[in-house]
C-alpha cells in the first residue's frame, strides 16, 4: 500500500525539515511514499483560507483512496494501534492511504466528510510543521511494529 501525506504549507524550521526527511528516508524501506505540500492561503480570513486549501487538497485526492485527516476531534491510538489500524487498511485492499495535515485554521467541512477517519496526535495543539514530523515518525514507528522490529518501548 503507497502512504502519501498532503500538507498545507512548507516546512520552513530547518531541524523540523531534517527530522521529517530523516524519517521519510526511513519510511520508505517499508513502503512506497510520497509527498505533495498545498499552497497556504494568502491573507488574514480565516474562513477563506479554509475554504481554498481545501478545493486545493480535494483535487489532489481520488475518489478511490482512502484518506485520514490530523483532526484534534479525532480518534487518538497508541503506536501499536495506529500498526494494526495500518495493516486492516492495507489488507482491505486499499492501493494508497493518504493523510492530509491542513492549515493554520483547520480543515473545511468537505475535507472533514471526505475523510474515512479523523486522527489525532494527542490533545495537545502542536505546530503544523511539528504534527507533520509527527506523522512521519509514527507510519515508521508501525511499519517496524508491524515487522516486529524494535523500535518501541
Amino acid at each position: 500500500m503507497q502512504l502519501r501525506l498532503i500538507a498545507v504549507d512548507k516546512l520552513r524550521t530547518p531541524y523540523v525539515a531534517q527530522a521529517c526527511e530523516e524519517f521519510r528516508k526511513r519510511l520508505r524501506a517499508y513502503a512506497p511514499y510520497d509527498e505533495v505540500e498545498v499552497r497556504a492561503a494568502a491573507g488574514g480570513d480565516p474562513g477563506a483560507a479554509i475554504r481554498d486549501e481545501t478545493a486545493r487538497v480535494l483535487k489532489l485526492i481520488r475518489p478511490d483512496e482512502r484518506v485520514w485527516l490530523l483532526e484534534r476531534t479525532g480518534t487518538e491510538l497508541s503506536s501499536i494501534e495506529l500498526s494494526r489500524e495500518l495493516d486492516a487498511v492495507a489488507h482491505a485492499g486499499t492501493t494508497r492511504l493518504t493523510f492530509v495535515v491542513a492549515g493554520t485554521y483547520g480543515a473545511g467541512d468537505a475535507l472533514v466528510e471526505r475523510a474515512d477517519r479523523l486522527w489525532s496526535l494527542s490533545k495537545l495543539t502542536f505546530l503544523h510543521e511539528w504534527a507533520r514530523m509527527f506523522v512521519l515518525e509514527q507510519l515508521y514507528r508501525a511499519a517496524k511494529i508491524a515487522r516486529n522490529e524494535p523500535y518501541h518501548h
